[in-house]
Formats: structure tokens, sequence, C-alpha cells
């Protein structure tokens, strides 16, 4: 049975005159959506397929239609613009209200038909998309189910799909031609020509009476003025990596967005995307390589972005109510701090710096330009077991924007940014590596210890300026790369060797050492009751699917999303009474490891003191303070010398009792070291 979109028109009419809103309001929702795009308020005709579905439900013969929408969605996008059309209320003029240049060239070109109706000639007939000053976008129904991108088939071509994808390369903006307007420059005349897909042949001839009657008809050439374009964006969406079966790589689209939604993503942004599944055939030289093979594109209709910023994300009364009242506990700072990866037993001091590391300190701009960095940087060194890589897993999915990779599978390219061709206008790009995606976000970066020496040394402009500069291939530019890192790592042994000194084990630059806040060691060391009840609570979770209880309700991962969001909207300062406080405390770090000589188990510099101020800093933002306190400092200076203290509590102890492993490995060095002298 053919389908009847005559009828089908009627019922869109029907549904936008007289669908009203559940709620007590009673309004009419896109009555006053018609309202708002008449009086150039609005320029996007959102249809809620859920309110369709609810619609349909009520009226007798309106079973099926959400479905047909669906099925051929692009078909009823141009019909529920067609409808809107008809039934588009006259504009009410304010008193400041003034007409656009665009509202000047349609009076202009209906008076021009009319004077050639008048004169008996052929009239130029202005296209609908001409006139109409919006965009029709479906938004998806409760019975769209979200999709991965793999499992979007050959037989959902037509269709309106949900999928979920990362994008990986945005695009640039640029101007889609819509509407072509040809000029005749024998007789002025003009003519209107939609555009639909990619390409279009232009009329060569002029259908002018005039020109028809000279034997050498006028030349048409395109009058950009008078054309019609609309805002044009390609994305390329790849499918998560959870989303990807073992042995497979991820697959990708090519989104293309229109209109308002231009600029809504970001690379890095993970979103679930609607829009409408459709092929592409390729045209020209490619066409003969490829035959009858086309490749497929989604068209944009709606996105929503699955963790939002904390910038964009809006506190409701009742998320403000819920926030005081974690804020007002007792221990509020440890039970955040617990409720970070519960599943993982003790590391409480470890969760601490996490804490610290999604709320940040505060980034300075001074007034020449110079600019201090607030994100904090922390390093996870220890022994293998310890849970390192859990952590960095459950941050990643606790940050609303960040990024995860290992250091032998990321080369310096692949970490900062790459030359690409852009498919569009085939010119050469940049596209961002993974410290760029996590612009103001955190980058994970697993098995810090495995990187190359030339790859890793990509790293320190990220970590202190912040920005990413590039010089290739004729591009000359910087990149913004306002990152934390989250690096893990292993020591230069695969585990920590007591007998060797600090610097040894960790086997790391001291130039890349330094820009760290935090280096965290974590020893596995053995003792009888730790390891009981580290068995017991692994046991647990195994048996029972969830962590043993805290003593308290553990902070879901949304609301600790919402308090460090709340808390990064302050900005503290330090007062000039605790100046002198900090810098004694900071002199004293630097004469101990003086005194500790080739013991020491840091490096310490300028940039340690800057450490404090910004660990201070996160701490007051977390008791929503504008100014730290004696506390704050304490705490931080606290959080320093306990991410050494593992090796404080194995200093003591006699080397005549290592395990067999440290032993072996004692042993294979000892011999190396003595094969290198004799030579």
């Amino acid at each position: 049975m053919l389908p009847d979109y005559k009828s089908d028109k009627e019922r869109c009419i029907f549904f936008l005159k007289t669908y009203s809103c559940v709620d007590e309001s009673g309004r009419r929702k896109y009555e006053d959506m018609l309202v708002d795009i008449s009086n150039r308020k609005r320029e996007s005709l959102e249809i809620d397929l859920a309110d369709l579905e609810e619609f349909c439900l009520t009226i007798e013969g309106y079973e099926n239609f959400p479905e047909i929408v669906q099925s051929n969605a692009r078909r009823y996008a141009s019909i529920f613009a067609e409808a809107a059309d008809d039934i588009m209320p006259r504009r009410i003029f304010g008193i400041s209200d003034e007409d656009d240049s665009f509202d000047v060239l349609m009076r202009q070109r209906e008076q021009i038909g009319v004077e050639i109706n008048a004169s008996k000639n052929v009239s130029p007939e202005l296209p609908d998309v001409l006139r109409r000053r919006f965009r029709v976008y479906f938004k998806p129904g409760t019975k769209i189910a979200v999709r991965t991108v793999r499992s979007i088939r050959a037989a959902d071509i037509g269709h309106l799909v949900t999928f979920t994808g990362v994008c990986t390369r945005v695009g640039d903006v640029k101007p889609l031609l819509e509407v072509a307007c040809l000029t005749c420059d024998g007789c002025g005349f003009e003519i209107y020509q939609e555009v639909i897909g990619d390409n279009f042949n232009p009329i060569n001839r002029c259908p002018s009476g005039a020109c028809s009657l000279r034997a050498p008809t006028g030349e048409l050439f395109l009058e950009t003025r008078a054309s019609k374009f609309i805002k044009f964006q390609e994305v390329k969406v790849q499918e998560r990596s959870e989303d990807v079966p073992v042995g497979h790589i991820p697959r990708s689209l090519t989104v293309q967005v229109k209109g308002g939604l231009t600029r809504t993503m970001r690379p890095g942004d993970v979103v679930d995307i609607t829009g409408i599944f459709l092929p592409k055939p390729s045209t020209g030289f490619k066409a003969r390589q490829t035959g009858l093979v086309a490749d497929t594109f989604i068209e944009a209709m709606a996105v929503k972005h699955q963790k939002a910023g904390y910038s964009d994300m809006l506190m409701s009364a009742d998320n403000m109510t819920n926030l005081w009242h974690h804020h007002q506990q007792l221990d509020m700072y440890g039970k955040l701090a617990q409720s970070i990866a519960p599943e993982i037993y003790g590391h409480a001091d470890v969760k601490k710096a996490l804490l610290l590391l999604l709320c940040g300190g505060v980034t300075r701009e001074l007034r020449d330009g110079i600019r201090i960095r607030g994100d904090i940087h922390v390093c996870l060194m220890g022994d293998p077991g310890v849970a390192k890589s859990q952590l960095l897993k459950h941050i990643t999915t606790l940050a609303p924007r960040s990024v995860y990779t290992t250091g032998r599978g990321s080369s310096g390219v692949g970490l900062t940014a790459s030359i690409q061709r852009d498919t569009v206008t085939g010119e050469m790009i940049l596209e961002g590596g993974a410290l760029v995606l996590a612009d103001h976000g955190i980058c994970c970066i697993d098995e810090f210890d495995k990187m190359e020496d030339s790859d890793r040394t990509a790293i320190h402009e990220v970590m202190e300026q912040q920005t990413v500069s590039i010089a290739k291939a004729g591009i000359t530019t910087t990149l913004n790369a306002r990152t934390a890192v989250l690096a893990a790592a292993n020591p230069a042994y695969g585990r920590y060797n007591i007998a060797a000194s600090p610097q040894e084990n960790i086997n790391l630059p001291a130039a890349l050492l330094s820009r760290f806040d935090l280096m965290w060691l974590i020893l596995d060391v053995a003792g009888s009751e730790s390891d009981v009840a580290l068995a017991q609570h692994v046991l647990h979770v195994h048996r029972e699917g969830k962590p043993p209880g805290l003593g308290f309700e553990p902070i879901a991962a949304s609301q600790l999303r919402a308090y460090v969001a709340h808390a990064r909207t302050f900005s503290p300062h330090v007062p000039v009474e605790l100046s002198n406080y900090i810098a004694s405390a900071y002199a004293e770090i630097r004469q101990d490891e003086i005194d500790a000589g080739e013991k020491a188990m840091g490096y310490t510099t300028a940039r340690t003191l800057l450490s404090i101020l910004r660990l201070s800093e996160a701490l007051a933002r977390l008791r929503w303070a504008d100014q730290v306190s004696e506390g704050d400092v304490n705490e931080a200076l606290r959080l320093i010398k306990m991410s050494k203290i593992s090796l404080e509590d194995t200093a003591g102890d006699d080397t005549s009792k290592f395990d067999p492993i440290t032993a072996i490995y004692m042993v294979r060095e000892d011999s190396t070291i003595a094969d290198t002298s004799f030579f």
C-alpha cells in the first residue's frame, strides 16, 4: 500500500495545533513554538516523538503513525515543515523590532514577482525552503533504543536511529548552499533552485520571456547574496572501547550536523546522537572505482551529552538541598574520598589525593599574560596488584571529561596532535591527541613507565604550560591542553627494591618528576592482619556483588560529580598571615632532603611550593570556602608526607628478610653491575 502523504500532512497539522502538555498548565506546546519562530525568537521546531506517541494513542487510526515517521524520517521532516508553514501565525511586531536583511530581500522578491505577473511574463517561484526560517528536528521517543555504532545495519537506512559514541574529530563550521539564486546577465531575471544532496547541476538557460525572444540568450550566474546558506559541520564519531568486541577494531560513523546543532560537540565528548541513517553514493571519478557501493552517514537530529561538564551542570533546588546535606555532615572530606571506588580496599589517603585531583586548584592569569596552572598532577607508582589501574578506570568514569590511554600503546603524536587530511576540503588539518581531547578534564595514562623516552618528553610542555606547540606540514600553532594528568607506573625493577635508592626505583627524569604535585609510592607490604582484611573484603565483593558497609551510605557518582562541580565555582586565596608558615614549611622540606642525601625519598623544587598551594586551594574548595586556612595547609603537607610513608615503614627492615622474588632481582642486578664493571 502506497503512503498517502497528503493525509499524513493533515495529521501533522492536527498534531501541531491540538497537542497540549500533560502537566497542569495544559499549554499548547507546539503552537507556542510556532509563535516564537514567527517572532524571530526561535530557529528550530523540535518534534518530540514521545509526545507524538502519546498523542497517537488517544486517537483512532493514528496508532502506527509514530513508527511510520521513524521509518521514513527525512520525508516526514519535510512534511512537518510544510505543515508548520501552513499554520504559521503572523508576526507580532514590537516597538524595537526591525526587519533584517532577509525580510527586505523577501519583500523585494515578492514585489518583483507581482510586477512580472502583471506583465504576463514567467514568474520566478520562491521555494518554501527559501521562505522558511526554521529547521525541523526529531527528538527520540521512548521506543527508540540506544544502540552502538556496530549495531547500525543496512536495514536501518532511512530510519531514525539513536546510538552512543565518542567524538574523535570535529570539523569547522562551513556554509552549505541550500537554495541557489541564479541571475541572468541579459534580462536580470532571477530563478531559484533548491539544492538536494551534496551536488547539483545549475540551470544553464534563462527561462524568461525576454530571453526566449532573443537568439543569444543571457548567461546565468550564481548570486550568493540572494542565495540561502545554512551552517554545516562534519563530525567523526567512534564507538566506545567497552562496545568493541574482542579482537575487533573500533568502528566510526560520519555525522553531518546542520543549523543550530553545530558547535554542540567537542573532541572527546561521549554523546548520544539521534539522526537519520542515509547513504551517500560516490560521484565523479570515485564512482568508477566503487561502483554501486555507497558510503553512509548520519544526519543529526538531536545530541545529548552523557556526562555534562562542570561548567554545564545546572543545579536545581533539590540538588542544592542534597549537596548541603552532604556538606554539613561530619568528616565530609573523608566520606567523599571513601565514596571513590568503595570496592577497592584501603588506600584512604590515595583516594583523598584523587579527590583533590578532581577538584583542582585555582588557575591564575597574571596581568603580563603569565598563566599559573591550577590542575593537580598525580603519579601512582607501586608494586603490581595494588589496584592502580582500577583507580584510574574509576576516575575515568567519575570525571565529566576524561581520556584513558596506556604508555605502551601511545606515541608522542597520539598524545599531542597529528596531521590529517580533511575529507571535505582535502586540506591538511590538526587532529588532537589524548591530552588535547582531555582539555578541561583528566588524562589517565596507565603503564607510564613503559613509554619511550622520546614519547614521554611530549608531556613536559603539557604538564606545566598546558599547551601543545605544533610546527608540522606548514602548520604552526598552539593548542590548549588544560588537563590534569593521572599516571600509574611500576618501579624500575618491576616491583620496589628496598635495597636500591628511591631514585633508582622511580627511574623517571627529574624534569618530569618535579612536574607531578604528588608522587605516590604504594608498596605491597606483607602483614597478617592487613592481608586477612584485604582477603575478606575481596571475598565479600565477589560473593555479594557490592563492597562491605563503610558505616555510611556511599555518595553516588552523580552526587559526587555535582558536589565537585559546585566546589569548583569557588576561587580561594591564600591570606597574608599564612605566607610565613608556608614558606618555613617549604624550607624545612628542602632541608630534610639535603640531610637525607642519597636516601632522599623525593625531589623538591620550587614547583613543590606551588603544589602545596594547589592542594591547599583544592581543600578550601571542598569546604566551599573563599580563603585557605592553616588546616588546609597542614593537610596538604600531610598528604605530601604520606605519599612516601610506605618507604619509611620498610626502611628499618633487615635486608636478610627479603622475600625470594626480591632476592632474585637483587642477585640479577648485582651480576649485571659486576659484568659491566669488568669491561
